[in-house]
């Protein structure tokens, strides 16, 4: 007599009967989760364990972790890769960092290391590829966004607990003013959860960042440049000044004063790409383009700007650059 497998032998109508158990099929908690589960949910559904190894070895489904399965093939998407990481972590974990503040729509940010936020209580995760594990003593729910999908970090935390953990102060300043300047939040209530996140690591150099940004700075050069003059009694200049170049072209000044004699002072403020060659030349055609009669245009790095100032200040104060009233 020919013998029948134990998945033969249960029939389709028991099998959506056994997946019903619990209140609420696996098919829901899965769409929920962009298609993932883990085996704990799946056995709260009555899903048993001879099922989930069938599925899997007839590759119905894939298993990612010891703990976590997928119901799709194929690769992962985006959203199911953060899904991954918030289950196999286990209960109250969220996606944190940049990765949440991405997630929440900042642009230009990205990391190829997604970055799950883990309660301190929780067993330590296996390493998974492509996904940064932190453990932290905060209240994770009361961090989270509410309705997002997977469960993230609200933007403003997101940001400042980068922030603060970043070792470059000048990337820390980016990523705040960066927020702002794409309409994410705003200064006030990134102050507020400055203050909510205490203690936080460099808290002064935070506040003091935030104080630049409400001030209507929108990136660290910005930053840098309002430092400067505080630091050498200038006139705040105007920024991002539309100009319209030689061959009629509109341009972006970055910096500008009203001399006295009528005359225009433009500073343009070089970043670390500006030493590229062909950046370097383009620079150079921009300059001559912008100079005209009556404006006068001049170049500094944002390195001489923050660190070695001195000579720069001394040459705008001798071409008259209005001292702060």
């Amino acid at each position: 007599m020919e013998s029948r497998s134990p998945v033969a032998a249960v029939p389709a109508t028991l099998m959506c009967m056994v997946e019903a158990l619990g209140g609420r099929t696996w098919r829901g908690i899965a769409r929920d989760q962009a298609g993932l589960i883990t085996r704990a949910q799946l056995a709260s559904a009555g899903v048993e364990r001879w099922s989930v190894a069938h599925r899997v070895a007839t590759e119905r489904w894939q298993r990612l972790t010891a703990t976590v399965v997928a119901t799709t093939t194929g690769s992962l998407t985006v959203e199911q890769r953060l899904w991954l990481g918030v289950l196999h972590a286990g209960a109250g974990a969220i996606v944190g960092g940049i990765t949440a503040a991405e997630h929440a729509g900042l642009r230009n940010w990205h990391r190829d290391e997604a970055v799950i936020l883990v309660p301190y209580d929780n067993d330590v995760p296996a390493p998974v590829a492509g996904l940064r594990f932190v453990r932290t003593r905060r209240d994770t729910d009361g961090l989270r966004a509410r309705g997002a999908t997977p469960p993230r970090v609200r933007i403003e935390p997101a940001v400042l607990m980068f922030a603060a953990a970043e070792p470059s102060a000048r990337t820390a300043q980016g990523v705040l003013a960066a927020v702002v300047q794409q309409r994410l939040t705003e200064p006030g209530a990134l102050r507020e959860w400055l203050e909510r996140l205490a203690p936080l690591r460099r808290p002064k150099m935070l506040r003091q960042a935030l104080a630049d940004i409400a001030g209507g700075a929108q990136s660290v050069a910005e930053i840098d440049v309002r430092r400067f003059c505080r630091r050498h009694r200038f006139a705040l200049p105007a920024r991002q000044v539309k100009r319209l170049d030689a061959t009629g072209r509109l341009r972006y000044t970055d910096c500008e004063w009203q001399l006295p004699d009528g005359r225009t002072m433009v500073l343009e403020v070089d970043g670390a790409f500006h030493m590229d060659v062909e950046h370097w030349e383009h620079d150079m055609a921009r300059e001559r383009a912008l100079t005209a009669p009556g404006r006068v245009v001049m170049r500094c790095t944002a390195r001489e700007l923050r660190e070695d100032d001195g000579d720069l200040a001394r040459d705008l104060a001798r071409l008259g650059v209005p001292r702060e009233l």
